[in-house]
């Protein structure tokens, strides 16, 4: 089964619509997921998670793990970042990983995994002067966006292809 990192960060209607419209429609593509959430999302998500978690036979993860204990997810051969709010996308495009799910986004750029992000910022805030720069960076990395949630899985879809064959397959490790 291919693992499709799913990362989530806290913007505005994420309760809303990440398990039941993204989540769950992703494990039945057949998708294996490896959730990893920004802290501050999975508080707001703390009455979901076992809603999250059920989509997936992975521990779903906020904090990161002590140097002694396992990696608890396979390296995914692609992500969905989805919602990213404008301080998370700063950060990955300047390649902070300040948090379990920066580090490992940040990490997935430097394999150049497949990545479909979904973008949910405010007006202002796509109008700051280093926004369209982020964005310019990531594209250069690889990174598709996507425009709302219901379009991350057609955009998935035209990622998917090169996962199937292989392009980025380093499965054996673990991240």
């Amino acid at each position: 089964m291919t693992v499709l990192g799913l990362v989530a960060s806290a913007a505005g209607g994420v309760e809303q619509w990440l398990v039941d419209d993204l989540a769950r429609p992703l494990a039945g593509r057949g998708w294996r997921l490896a959730v990893t959430l920004t802290p501050t999302v999975a508080r707001w998500l703390e009455p979901q998670l076992a809603a999250l978690a059920a989509t997936t036979d992975l521990p779903v993860r906020w904090t990161p793990r002590l140097p002694t204990e396992p990696k608890p997810h396979p390296v995914p051969d692609a992500f969905v970042f989805a919602p990213a709010t404008a301080n998370s996308l700063a950060k990955l495009a300047l390649g902070i990983g300040d948090n379990q799910a920066l580090t490992v986004l940040c990490e997935a750029l430097g394999r150049r995994t497949p990545m479909v992000v979904l973008p949910q910022v405010s007006e202002d805030q796509a109008a700051h002067p280093a926004y369209q720069g982020h964005l310019a960076v990531l594209r250069s990395a690889g990174v598709v966006f996507a425009a709302d949630p219901a379009s991350v899985t057609r955009v998935l879809d035209r990622v998917a292809p090169f996962v199937a064959f292989g392009e980025n397959r380093s499965n054996n490790a673990c991240g």
